[in-house]
């Protein structure tokens, strides 16, 4: 197998750096359409239509300028595999091509993989599921850890490391993000959540922006955080009584060691001109 980091430099690997590599061979040509089969591991899975369409009247205009990327096909006699240009290959058949030129490369199941991410991630064209799911399958089938895959696309491992959490949020919530109903930004404040997918229909109906989703969250956490055990009978008997003496609202709050706070709720001056008249009288 080849050495996905063999005579790597620098963060990040380009197509020109992958398809270069001494022991992948490649040559220029055109082939039928036909012919070509698609990506068993194509990383993005939505092509938007409106765009698809441009790109289709683009071709029909002025023809594929940048070659697809393909290997033969391991099963298939004679077939071609798509790595990299599933786009541009569904807009050419769109567009009625018979022929479309293309790069045939030498290459295994871990460098089709490869150049598939890497082309798309250059692009930017996966949502952040895509993505996550590309960086998965690099681990889990391929043996890569996070630091390698950092290494390889040119990111920092934390974005690595996040953008894999976001499949352990719900189904539901993940295929909002796959769907681009909810950003990336949104996605990451809502991991490990109890109620994410809650909060993220909210997002969606109030159009929160990503700031106004974690100022939500904050007030959310700092609500909880506040939340104190029930009373118990001596201590609700205590604050009774002391505001029927003195008229006003009493909070007492005992901590297990028997220290805490006593607090008076006053509504105006002269209720705090009453109850500092209270206190110095009887002390």
């Amino acid at each position: 197998m080849i050495n996905p980091f063999k005579n790597k430099k620098g963060l990040g690997r380009g197509l020109s750096s992958l398809i270069g590599d001494n022991e992948t061979k490649t040559s220029n040509n055109k082939i039928p359409i036909s012919s070509i089969v698609p990506n068993r591991n194509q990383p993005r899975k939505l092509f938007e239509k409106e765009s698809l369409n441009e790109l289709t009247n683009s071709i029909k205009e002025r023809g594929i300028i940048q070659p697809l990327i393909v290997r033969k096909s391991v099963d298939q006699d004679k077939m071609f595999e798509l790595i990299a240009g599933e786009r541009r290959w569904q807009a050419a058949q769109a567009a009625g091509m018979h022929e479309v030129p293309v790069l045939i490369v030498d290459a295994d199941h871990l460098k089709s993989l490869e150049l598939a991410i890497i082309e798309n991630v250059q692009r930017r064209d996966l949502n952040a599921i895509e993505e996550a799911e590309s960086y998965k399958n690099l681990i889990d089938n391929f043996g890569y850890d996070q630091d390698q895959v950092s290494q390889f696309i040119g990111k920092s491992r934390s974005h690595v490391s996040n953008t894999l959490r976001l499949l352990s949020l719900p189904e539901k919530l993940v295929e909002m993000i796959r769907s681009e109903k909810i950003s990336q930004g949104h996605a990451k404040i809502l991991i490990g959540l109890d109620n994410s997918l809650l909060l993220a229909e909210k997002i969606i109906k109030k159009k929160l922006s990503v700031r106004q989703t974690e100022n939500l969250v904050r007030v959310l956490k700092n609500g909880s955080s506040k939340k104190f055990k029930s009373k118990d009978s001596n201590t609700i008997a205590t604050e009774n009584a002391l505001a029927e003496i003195i008229g006003m609202r009493v909070v007492l709050i005992n901590k297990k060691n028997n220290s805490g706070t006593l607090s008076i709720e006053y509504k105006g001056l002269d209720q705090l001109d009453r109850l500092i008249n209270i206190i110095k009288s009887n002390y």
